[in-house]
């Protein structure tokens, strides 16, 4: 039981297996033999997971620390695509997820891309601050050029 605990508290674990293994499970219950797909989207999907897992890599040799704000950098990072968007790897989660939206034409999905955004929103404004407090002017002074989600919109 503990160890499934643990599976499921790790975010790329649910975005990265477990959505997908239930929006399928969803789509077929309710869809059958009726279940349509698109193929094309595998791209959209195959973009949100290398973007999270190359970025993660990068952060990672660039700035050191490990997976997650629990093992924060232990240097800021604010070049390479840290230049444009102050959460890229996040990012690549929402990405993959709307290409698995895509990929079944899943409103079920689209669902749960909407609220996987609302809490990645929570959860970057607490990383956020503690990033903040770890680095103080110089994550301020990031902050103000580099943008949260979307390079020059927000």
């Amino acid at each position: 039981m503990a160890s499934a605990r643990r599976f499921l508290a790790s975010t790329p674990n649910r975005t990265f297996i477990v959505w997908p293994l239930a929006v399928a499970a969803f789509e077929l219950a309710v869809r059958g033999d009726a279940i349509q797909v698109h193929p094309w989207a595998l791209a959209v999907m195959a973009w949100g997971y290398a973007q999270y897992r190359f970025v993660g890599r990068y952060r990672k040799r660039t700035g050191g620390g490990g997976p997650g704000i629990a093992h924060a950098p232990s240097r800021l990072v604010t070049e390479g695509p840290y230049r444009w968007c102050r959460n890229p790897m996040y990012l690549g989660h929402l990405i993959f997820l709307s290409g698995l939206a895509l990929f079944f034409g899943s409103w079920f999905c689209a669902a749960v891309v909407a609220l996987h955004a609302a809490w990645f929103e929570r959860r970057v404004r607490r990383d956020e601050a503690h990033l903040e407090q770890l680095f103080g002017d110089a994550y301020r002074g990031y902050r103000a050029h580099a943008k949260r989600w979307l390079p020059g919109v927000y």
